[in-house]
């Protein structure tokens, strides 16, 4: 299964983070290092790493990584403020995903306890909390899908959107973990993958994944959808999220508010699986989520060929909002949740995690 993020330590004892280019899949597979957190907050900015879960690692290690930096104070105060600068560098990058947010708040009590402890040991205090959050989200991720894949029929052809894999996360994948976990089940699983326009990370990712691990995987275009759930072929859609609103409602890659739409018509079930570190509170319902706009250039440019006229306008939002009425269920690594269990169980007078 591919890594998107790992470490490794130089001859002068420094952590070096190295990132899987995920622009480059899947005719190239390209390492990018990280030896700076502004370096890191480029590589999350240009997507290089993509994905709520891997977003938020990667914020993680770009913490670790300004402490690690020349520049960072030796003083225990001065310490404290260099850190969150770096925190506000890190965190301008992609405002929809709220597990980078999730993931700086973590690592900040982290920072403040170690502002007095030599350099060396507080920055390996640091890249040792990164790495298990990293490793806390592969544990999460598995039972992510084990939960999930109990949804599944024995044999089942699921249609999914985006990557929410092990591209996008620690490890093992969040969607794409459901799927794992029920062919590690034993069960006869397909896959149709949405090509995701305009980033293509369906077909670049998704499908290079899964055919990867000899999964059976059908490239379609978004406007197939509707056709091929029209024809039968489709017994659940399962995608992943960027951010879940308290009420259920989800924030995911643009296209995903249409499937939920067409799989609601079609009387198919319609699944989000995230950990809860994707489920916002603070957040009350979708409206408040903020949606990333992006380059006119994904649109009108395929690498470095125009696909469009020059002088046209170009609407390019990152996101959409699948209102909970559309969700037939949310899957965590906590157990499955219908949009009003969750609601209640964040609220305190829900049914206790499973």
């Amino acid at each position: 299964m591919v890594e998107a993020i790992w470490t490794t330590t130089d001859r002068d004892g420094q952590t070096l983070v190295h990132l899987i280019d995920q622009r480059e899949l899947p005719s190239r597979e390209i390492e990018l290092l990280c030896r700076t957190h502004r370096e890191m907050a480029d590589a999350i900015r240009e997507m290089v790493v993509r994905g709520a879960p891997a977003i938020g690692i990667s914020a993680a290690f770009g913490i670790a990584l300004g402490a690690q930096e020349e520049t960072a104070p030796t003083e225990g105060l001065a310490f404290s403020n260099h850190m969150e600068s770096v925190a506000v560098t890190l965190g301008q990058t992609r405002p929809t995903a709220v597990n980078l947010f999730w993931a700086i708040e973590r690592m900040r009590p982290v920072w403040q306890k170690a502002a007095n402890l030599p350099p060396a040991e507080r920055a390996r205090v640091l890249f040792t909390e990164a790495q298990a959050i990293k490793d806390d989200d592969i544990e999460r991720n598995r039972r992510i899908g084990s939960h999930g894949q109990a949804l599944l029929p024995q044999k089942a052809t699921v249609l999914t959107h985006c990557n929410a894999g092990a591209l996008a996360t620690g490890g093992y994948g969040t969607a794409l973990g459901v799927i794992r976990g029920a062919v590690e089940a034993g069960k006869n699983i397909s896959v149709y993958a949405d090509e995701t326009r305009p980033y293509l990370q369906g077909a670049r990712l998704t499908a290079y994944e899964l055919t990867s691990d000899g999964i059976p995987t059908t490239l379609i275009t978004d406007s197939m959808a509707a056709m091929v759930m029209a024809q039968g072929r489709i017994d659940a859609v399962i995608v992943g999220a960027d951010r879940i609103a308290a009420n259920g409602d989800t924030a995911n890659k643009v296209g995903t508010y249409g499937l939920s739409v067409l799989a609601r018509e079609h009387g198919i079930p319609f699944y989000i699986a995230a950990p809860f570190s994707t489920i916002d509170p603070r957040t009350s319902t979708g409206q408040m989520i903020p949606i990333e706009e992006r380059s006119a250039r994904e649109v009108t440019h395929q690498g470095e060929r125009r696909m469009a006229p020059e002088g046209v306008s170009v609407y390019n939002p990152a996101f959409d909002v699948t209102p909970a009425r559309n969700i037939t269920a949310i899957i965590t690594e906590r157990g499955v949740f219908s949009p009003d269990e969750l609601s209640a169980y964040l609220s305190g007078s829900g049914r206790a995690a499973s």
